[in-house]
């Protein structure tokens, strides 16, 4: 069994922004694989579900991203997933939009909803992060996570978060390196980013 995590904020006042990109790829994954429908527990949105032959247990926690690790801590603690299970999905600074990368463990980049996973679980789980680009000035960060993706940028969201859930089977099955190149590959594909 394996936990996907998406992280955001909740309520539609938050719907669009893009530190909720976690939220909408889980949707994504959801729409796409026989999940039911989402219901009220660990504090959280949770859908049980099939990835192939991997049980999955989609998240999104309610607690408002800050608190994040309270509804992962609690899921995981129930289900006993281990760390290696536990896939994380967020929003990512430090990399161009449209650009994905999964890693396992390693430092939060000051964005709280991971910190708040590693206090309640510990840090060595795996992250799916998805790049949103940097306003290029630290004191825009706050304004620029909590702001809607522009026009503009609605189509290269919707690309990634299906491609994400067309090619989760990998996660699904540990296979991180090959999840990336299917993700890149249909970005390139998409025709949806600019040129670098």
């Amino acid at each position: 069994m394996k936990l996907f995590v998406g992280l955001g904020n909740p309520g539609r006042a938050y719907a669009g922004q893009r530190h909720n990109i976690g939220f909408m790829a889980v949707d994504a994954i959801a729409g796409r694989h026989p999940f039911a429908p989402f219901r009220t527990r660990f504090q959280s949105q949770t859908s049980e579900g099939a990835i192939g032959v991997e049980r999955i247990i989609l998240l999104k926690p309610e607690t408002f991203m800050n608190e994040s690790g309270r509804a992962v801590g609690e899921a995981s603690r129930y289900y006993k997933i281990d760390l290696a299970d536990i896939i994380v999905f967020h929003d990512e600074l430090d990399l161009a939009p449209g650009q994905l990368r999964v890693k396992i463990g390693g430092g939060n980049a000051g964005h709280n909803g991971l910190r708040s996973i590693t206090e309640h679980i510990g840090n060595d789980y795996r992250r799916v992060r998805i790049g949103i680009g940097h306003p290029g000035d630290k004191a825009r960060v706050h304004d620029y996570v909590l702001g809607n993706f522009a026009k503009a940028e609605h189509p290269w969201v919707a690309a990634i978060c299906e491609a994400i859930a067309a090619n989760a089977g990998y996660l699904a099955d540990g296979a991180d390196n090959s999840f990336q190149n299917k993700i890149f590959l249909a970005m390139q594909e998409s025709g949806t980013l600019g040129e670098e």
